[in-house]
């Protein structure tokens, strides 16, 4: 596609939408601006077509095309609900123009700042964990990016390379240099695909584990990486058709989850210290530590208990290095024989406690699974403590507990607790067993069929409007207010991932149901800044997000925090009340972003809109000023 094909599209919409007095040319706002944001997203296109390290060019390029796309200053969104939004577009309105934050706030991550992270104790790992700013510390600025910045580069080849400029670290390439992690080679950041545990690549490795795991059948869809490192193990896990949540936290090993996120790999800053994760209970098929260095055993086996909670029922767990194999392996780890004789025997205990069976031991990799119900464990519940299970999925801010969260009923022993699961893809859009059991309140089969069927619709004209999204342009897909997750279903395709977030305010929690459909997700509010590093998403889908945040927190705060981790020339649809968006859309002018609004798909009467929007391309400049394209 050209500017000139935009131009010429343009062209025939205005002739389709006639004369200014014609009864005929009435109709949704959407059909009119079609080719104005054709030219928007072409824009985006040229550049991610540019290649790498032709920053500059390709901004001239995009800059020259602009000039030939002036439709969009001449669009206006014409509002069905009388003269509600006449303040928005008003000229004699000033806009309040954001400034850029100081070049020293490039890589700021407000909740898991470093210096804050100091003065926090160090006992199991406090420090370690989310630390947000109070109020009167907020920056109030658009954090920039990186001189020399550029959009990376497609799925797969990002999990292979990445543009030296957007992540400038090169600790990881002299400390784990025997372990290929990753290179750095002239103007890129190589990543071999090796780990501490699988130095030759992360392909064998996964084959080794394959040959006791399902995975590549469907059966074996969600994975838990704890201490990721760069998240290879994530990254070709994507071969088999599994999709990893990794974490790690932001400590001496510099940008390991940036790296990730630049790869194109789903992965957020945390640790297991001593709250709770972010996630439900039974929501992984897959548990995995390789060398993650977490101490398993402290505190009467606390952290086995947190990684029992999230693993389903017959779900495995990996733990590959020390104390494995510590036979043949205490001299090369330099580390005392009798101490790592006492860690795997208390591993073993605590696992057989939590009525793992051991499925394999082989080398330094061990496998676990838990359970596929209590039947099994009638000597675990008369040792152990039972968490309170009316509680369990209350994990926001909550401290860790050492109890073990009950297994729900089973009427014989061949049933797996909490249903049985379809292989992927078949339970993307098979009925959950949360909600055909009726556990999921005010949640009915008719209505989750339903809103599968809505979002499909939806996302059908989001692509009518923006078709980069079915082309590999957006990798890394956030959904503020996720929902079941069909949003996420309905654009499920090898060539992108989404982290669905379900906002800890939300009216339902229905984080749980997003996994049993084999997707990711994680608990959030909105209000605070999301653990990860900025320029994480290349598309930001907020659908009702500032009506659900009304009166709780500021709607400038939450746009601030989405420009920080969206991506320079990244895209975001905002779905919410028409007056809503009109605030937002004044906002985020001042922000460097570009937008539309359009009608609702089933017309202008409906009192919902969309907003279209694309951040401007602009990084950090020499004297802390910016350059903007």
């Amino acid at each position: 596609m050209s500017s000139e094909i935009c131009m010429n599209n343009s062209r025939s919409i205005m002739a389709i939408k006639g004369n200014p007095g014609d009864n005929r040319s009435r109709g949704p706002a959407s059909i009119f601006i079609v080719a104005g944001l054709c030219c928007f997203f072409y824009l985006i296109g040229v550049w991610q077509r540019g290649g790498f390290a032709k920053g500059d060019s390709k901004a001239l390029q995009i800059t020259k095309r602009a000039e030939d796309c002036s439709i969009l200053s001449n669009l206006e969104y014409e509002t069905h609900h009388g003269d509600q939004h006449s303040l928005v577009d008003d000229p004699k309105l000033k806009i309040k123009q954001f400034e850029p934050c100081g070049e020293q706030y490039v890589d700021y991550t407000p909740c898991h700042d470093q210096m804050r992270a100091m003065t926090f104790p160090r006992e199991n790992m406090n420090y370690r964990e989310r630390h947000c700013p109070p109020e009167e510390e907020k920056l109030h600025c658009l954090i920039p990016a990186p001189k020399g910045y550029i959009t990376p580069f497609p799925w797969p080849k990002s999990r292979d390379y990445v543009p030296y400029a957007n992540a400038p670290h090169k600790s990881l390439t002299v400390e784990k240099a025997v372990q290929n992690w990753v290179q750095h080679e002239g103007d890129l950041l190589r990543f071999p695909g090796g780990g501490t545990q699988f130095p030759h690549g992360a392909d064998a490795y996964i084959d080794q584990l394959a040959s006791v795991i399902p995975m590549g059948n469907g059966t074996v869809r969600t994975a838990l990486d704890t201490g990721c490192g760069v998240a290879s193990w994530g990254a070709y896990l994507f071969k088999k058709n599994v999709i990893a949540m990794s974490f790690a936290p932001r400590d001496s090993h510099e940008a390991q989850v940036q790296f990730a996120l630049e790869r194109g790999v789903p992965a957020v800053i945390g640790v297991l210290g001593t709250i709770k994760l972010p996630f439900p209970s039974r929501a992984f098929d897959m548990a995995h530590c390789s060398r993650c260095l977490i101490p398993w055993t402290a505190n009467r086996g606390l952290y086995m208990m947190e990684v029992d909670r999230v693993l389903r029922p017959g779900g495995y767990w990996i733990l590959s290095g020390p104390p494995i194999s510590w036979q043949t392996s205490y001299k090369a780890w330099q580390l005392p024989k009798e101490e790592l004789e006492e860690e795997q025997r208390m591993i073993e205990e605590i696992a057989k406690l939590l009525c793992w069976e051991k499925k394999y031991e082989k080398g330094e990799i061990a496998i676990w699974r838990k359970r596929v119900n209590s039947e099994y464990c009638s000597e675990r519940d008369a040792r152990v403590t039972l968490c309170d299970l009316s509680n369990s999925e209350n994990v926001w801010y909550k401290k860790m507990e050492a109890c073990v969260t009950p297994y729900p009923e089973t009427i014989n022993s061949e049933q797996v607790s909490g249903g049985e699961l379809k292989p992927f893809p078949e339970r993307l859009n098979a009925i959950p067993p949360r909600i055909a059991s009726g556990s999921l309140t005010g949640v009915s089969v008719e209505s989750f069929q339903e809103d599968n069927k809505s979002w499909k619709k939806h996302v059908k004209a989001y692509k009518r409007v923006n078709k980069l999204l079915d082309t590999r342009r957006y990798r890394s897909i956030l959904d503020m207010n996720a929902g079941l997750g069909s949003f996420a279903a309905a654009l499920e395709s090898s060539k992108l991932w989404v982290m669905n977030v379900v906002p800890t305010i939300a009216e339902r929690d229905t984080l749980a149901v997003i996994y049993d459909r084999g997707l990711i997700g994680i608990y959030h509010d909105w209000c605070e800044a999301f653990s990860t590093y900025p320029r994480t998403y290349d598309f930001i889908h907020a659908n009702g997000i500032f009506s659900l945040y009304k009166d709780k927190c500021n709607t400038e705060d939450i746009l601030l925090e989405m420009d920080r981790i969206l991506r320079p020339e990244g895209a975001v649809i905002f779905r919410d009340d028409a007056d809503i968006l009109g605030q937002v859309k004044r906002i985020v002018s001042g922000m460097r972003w570009k937008t539309k609004m359009v009608d609702h798909e089933d017309g202008p009467l409906i009192s919902k809109k969309v907003l279209f929007a694309v951040k401007r391309y602009w990084v950090v400049g020499d004297n802390n000023s910016t350059i903007l394209r």
